[in-house]
């Protein structure tokens, strides 16, 4: 595990060629995307006509900004919606694939609920080296046979995202796995993590030489009280569990 990052911020720049999308698990019940969709749509934002249905733009595709920008920048693609949602045509990603290919001096990253796509997308096609592969993880019914599915999928960078936490995620096999970020919940109906379950994923990777990076608390602190619509902080029992692989970041 890495410990030249532990001090270092995880800084993300986005790029939404795809907007909006249907949920379909309990990590979607407090989506941050679908309020922030409606509001850009009420304030007349282009590429937000449609709210938070799915949306391909096929601009955002051909004017590419990871194309543009030559300082080396890790980029989350779809923060708005899922690159593997089921209304999404093979050739969009196929483009957009493409793009992560030229862009070679940056680093990708997708994130799917989607893994069964995704497996069998990248069973006929190659995923380049700068892109990161990852799946949300928010408990074990929806969450860890995404998981499976993912230490399937034909790549070199693997990463989880357990944001929200919603459980102790039990002992899990982290093996092909480089990365997982998680965090707690923000907004008003937000679910509370508890310290014990990111205690348990912390010491796996520990022990399975995996990196971890804890965001956030959210709405509650790791003590189960609220703060409103504020971010909490991150220590976890006074230590701030923020490393990730030195590659990660360009």
């Amino acid at each position: 595990m890495s410990t030249k990052t532990q001090a270092r911020q995880l800084v993300v720049q986005t790029w939404n060629p795809f907007t909006g999308c249907t949920k379909i698990s309990p990590a979607c019940a407090n989506c941050y995307a679908e309020p922030m969709a409606k509001k850009l749509h009420r304030w007349g934002t282009a590429g937000y006509e449609n709210g938070f249905a799915f949306t391909v733009h096929a601009d955002r595709i051909e004017k590419a900004p990871p194309l543009k920008r030559k300082k080396p920048t890790l980029y989350f693609i779809n923060s708005m919606s899922d690159t593997f949602h089921e209304d999404a045509d093979e050739g969009s990603i196929d483009a957009i694939l493409q793009i992560v290919q030229q862009a070679h001096w940056h680093n990708f990253y997708f994130l799917t609920k989607r893994s069964e796509r995704m497996r069998h997308y990248f069973d006929t096609h190659t995923a380049p080296d700068n892109l990161w592969l990852g799946v949300t993880v928010e408990d074990r019914r929806h969450g860890l046979p995404r998981l499976d599915d993912l230490r399937r999928t034909r790549c070199i960078n693997r990463h989880l995202c357990c944001e929200p936490l919603l459980e102790d995620l039990g002992a899990i096999d982290l093996s092909g796995i480089r990365l997982i970020v998680g965090g707690g919940e923000s907004g008003p109906n937000a679910r509370p993590a508890k310290v014990s379950w990111v205690e348990s994923l912390y010491q796996q990777c520990q022990i399975q030489k995996v990196d971890f990076y804890w965001k956030q608390w959210g709405t509650y602190d790791q003590e189960g009280r609220a703060k409103g619509n504020s971010r909490s902080g991150a220590l976890v029992n006074g230590r701030m569990l923020q490393a990730f692989p030195p590659d990660l970041m360009p």
